[in-house]
């Protein structure tokens, strides 16, 4: 396991009903095959070494014997191998027969897991052959020539690295408490499951659903494979499932009613899994009832192998996926509406003020105020939009604010900031040639003074228009444009403003709202060049936002470390950017988040959107002196 990913699989042999030897063949070339790609942990499905179907020929001794036998061959043929197998098969503990499973490394069996839920109901009669782990009480035994320790409780395995795993088996996750909830709470990271859930209508897709909801449930990598071609279709069909679940999230699935061997291999990000536990208060109240501790056992240490990242990164985590996005972008701006609606509903405002400069942000931001008067049924008149020109409008955006503003029907103003700003210039004796930070940040004080006097004038509310990237970033103007009444657009990410400002094109105002999306993102306080085209572009000054955006999110979500970061955004954006333009723009991240956070610890209120929020009076509270040291080291680390 290297930066917290445990490389799983889950496989589907082809078997013959009742032919361990055949069986067990089956089972070494998928073995071979995973520990060639360099998977640390996979599953079969349930009884694999016998098949599932053997019904009465469980009663056999020969049969329990020879799989018995088969395990004694598996053993021996991972007596050189690092990677970690989970077969099952018959074990006679006693006067009594258990659903087991047998977790095996390097030529060692390491543990046995008894089912405990046996179904019998239905096509399914379990109890006929086999007792349940609630039968049992603690005892050692020999299986295949080793010693081991068999328990009725919980039992983790931990690898040599700091993975923890756990195993149930099939009828145990669709039970009302299932071993899983225990073993997470006893802190394994993943459960396996060696299943044989035989085919039904429509039983696939609530199969997944369960999957999914015990994974998002207990926190945890959930890996499951089920019996496939080969079991016998007397009476019901196998379809052969390899599912991989994170936290709720189907990572990757095989193909269902295949004829042939079939391995799903995934990377399961442990690292992130626990972050998601340590933050989780009702996780840890949860944990805290566990009575029982679990039987931990000890897996062998491998021989270190070079990492290779392999499950596909999302370089854009914030935009909903295309299944999706109609309804995660009405969602999103529900959300937004429904914040501003209250405000303005519990201080009786009937008027909102907002600076309109043809951006992105401000375009987003009315719209969403807009949206929110139409809800309370006020007039839309009452938004009052007021565009700024100074030193650095060019005619584009200047253009797109006017249009914008008539199309949607609001109040429109003028006011040019230009004498304002030179009188204030000589106030203070600043040269107004120099275009430095002063003549920058004059400007975006005037405009914000505008809007609050304006508002009280008008008894009207300052509509923010910033968002999450320029907080995190600090790129504000602090008591400038980084304060507001209200800002509507505190948890949404850059990235995501283009994508929703794009999405309501289609709604409204269509042709303004798809060049303002075209347009470069500009504070536009700087004079443009001799064309009159936007000069000061902010991207080339703080970097890429949609690589920004990138690293909030799993700064923020996860607190993963830089090099983490580095490597995934590496994975995500190959082909976009090269790993030192990556590198460049994750130190300036870094330096700025920990140097702005004084502009966040004051931020307006504002609704939180999405998982990553920067509100000081929620999701993130951090005193403004903390030292980035530790963070610009482990970037500064890096090989580009």
């Amino acid at each position: 396991m290297k930066y917290g990913f445990l490389k799983v699989a889950a496989a589907v042999p082809v078997v013959k009903v009742a032919d361990v030897e055949y069986n067990v063949q089956q089972l070494e070339n998928l073995i071979a095959q995973a520990e060639g790609q360099g998977v640390e942990v996979i599953v079969f499905p349930e009884l694999s070494l016998t098949g599932y179907s053997c019904q009465d020929l469980f009663k056999e001794q020969l049969l329990v014997d020879k799989a018995e036998e088969g395990l004694l061959v598996l053993l021996d043929f991972t007596r050189k191998l690092d990677i970690i197998s989970i077969v099952g098969l018959p074990v006679q503990i006693g006067a009594l027969l258990y659903n087991c499973a047998a977790v095996i490394q390097g030529g060692t069996l390491l543990g046995v897991v008894p089912k405990t839920y046996l179904p019998n109901y239905g096509e399914f009669y379990e109890k006929r052959w086999f007792a349940s782990a609630q039968d049992l009480t603690a005892q050692d035994i020999y299986l295949a020539g080793s010693p081991v320790r068999v328990a009725p409780g919980p039992t983790i395995f931990n690898t040599c690295d700091g993975a923890r795993f756990g195993v149930e088996i099939c009828e145990d996750v669709w039970a009302p408490t299932p071993p899983s909830n225990r073993l997470s709470l006893a802190g394994a990271d993943v459960i396996f499951n060696l299943s044989a859930s035989d085919e039904l209508v429509g039983k696939h897709q609530y199969l997944r659903q369960l999957l999914s909801q015990q994974s998002a449930r207990t926190m945890c990598g959930y890996v499951y494979a089920s019996s496939g071609f080969g079991e016998s279709t007397q009476d019901v069909v196998y379809g052969g499932n390899a599912m991989v679940f994170e936290n709720g999230k189907l990572l990757c699935e095989g193909e269902r009613f295949s004829l042939q061997p079939q391995i799903k291999i995934s990377q399961i990000d442990v690292e992130l899994l626990r972050t998601e536990r340590r933050t989780n208060s009702t996780f840890i109240t949860a944990q805290s009832q566990v009575r029982c501790l679990p039987t931990t056992i000890a897996c062998k240490p491998i021989i270190p192998r070079d990492f290779e990242l392999i499950r596909p990164i999302d370089p854009h985590p914030f935009i909903p996926a295309n299944d999706k996005m109609q309804e995660s972008c009405e969602e999103i701006l529900n959300i937004q509406v429904a914040g501003l609606a209250k405000r303005l509903n519990h201080i009786n405002a009937r008027n909102a003020v907002i600076g309109i400069s043809g951006g992105l942000d401000s375009t987003l931001a009315l719209l969403v105020t807009v949206k929110a008067f139409d809800r309370l049924g006020l007039d839309r008149k009452g938004i009052i939009g007021i565009t700024m020109p100074g030193f650095g409008t060019t005619d584009r955006t200047y253009n797109n604010a006017l249009k914008l503003m008539d199309a949607l029907g609001i109040s429109v103003r003028e006011i040019s900031i230009a004498k304002a700003v030179t009188q204030h210039f000589h106030d203070i004796g600043h040269d107004p040639r120099q275009h430095d930070v002063t003549y920058e940040n004059a400007q975006a004080r005037e405009r914000t003074q505008i809007l609050m006097d304006v508002a009280n004038k008008e008894n009207a509310i300052v509509v923010g228009t910033g968002d999450l990237s320029e907080l995190a970033l600090g790129w504000a103007t602090y008591n400038g444009d980084h304060m507001s009444m209200y800002g509507v657009n505190a948890g949404v990410p850059k990235t995501l403003v283009r994508h929703l400002v794009t999405y309501l094109a289609g709604e409204m105002a269509t042709e303004v709202l798809l060049d303002i999306v075209d347009t470069p993102i500009s504070p536009e306080l700087i004079p443009g060049d001799e064309n009159g085209q936007i000069k000061q572009k902010t991207e080339d000054l703080v970097g890429p936002y949609e690589l920004h955006d990138f690293f909030i999110y799993y700064f923020l979500r996860y607190g993963f470390r830089p090099a983490k970061i580095f490597m995934m955004a590496c994975k995500a954006f190959n082909g976009r950017y090269d790993d030192e333009v990556i590198r460049k723009w994750l130190l300036t991240f870094c330096r700025r988040f920990f140097s702005q956070q004084f502009k966040r610890s004051c931020m307006p209120d504002g609704p939180k959107v999405g998982s990553v929020s920067l509100s000081p009076r929620g999701d993130w509270r951090m005193p403004s002196d903390a030292s980035s040291n530790l963070w610009q080291k482990d970037i500064e680390r890096l090989k580009p």
